[in-house]
């Protein structure tokens, strides 16, 4: 028992020098706190969210010195778009608002895919906006060809599905 004791008594060990209590920590697990001294942190994520990165192309879409909304074109063109689609929707012209909705959405995607910095427009990885705004404004596209009265879009599959679940 008395050699256990001796074993994890640590008071006869020498002092640590006040060199290796100010020792930098230079692995590539560091990084600097708050103060600016090195720690060790670990790769779990934090519990708290201080900050958020911006996303790629989340730049101005134009020089710093333009007004406001020159600097945010991309999101300003789709946003007008698809408002204009919803006026013509509520004005009763339900096909060609929706068309243009969905032809915003069409076009948010193309511009989040070609131009480098798009502003507001890119919320999201540049990957995840393009499949966002493509599938959404496809999706509303391919509806609003097919709303009854008179569809522009029939797709024979779909009325058998629609009878095989109705059908009783």
């Amino acid at each position: 028992m008395s050699a256990e004791r001796n074993a994890l008594d640590t008071s006869d060990a020498p002092a640590v020098p006040e060199e290796a209590e100010n020792l930098t920590v230079r692995d590539p697990v560091s990084a600097p706190d708050a103060e600016g001294r090195p720690r060790r942190v670990t790769r779990r994520f934090p519990l708290f969210t201080r900050d958020t990165a911006r996303p790629e192309g989340g730049g101005r879409a134009a020089p710093g010195d333009a007004p406001a909304p020159a600097r945010q074109w991309p999101i300003l063109a789709v946003l007008l778009t698809v408002g204009l689609g919803l006026l013509l929707t509520a004005l009763d012209v339900f096909r060609v608002g929706l068309l243009l909705i969905g032809a915003a959405l069409l076009a948010g995607a193309v511009l989040r895919w070609v131009v480098p910095d798009v502003g507001m427009l890119a919320v999201r990885s540049r990957f995840t906006d393009i499949v966002t705004y493509g599938g959404l404004g496809l999706v509303i596209v391919v509806l609003a060809l097919m709303v009854q009265p008179n569809p522009l879009l029939q797709i024979p599959f779909l009325q058998d599905m629609l009878h095989f679940t109705v059908d009783s």
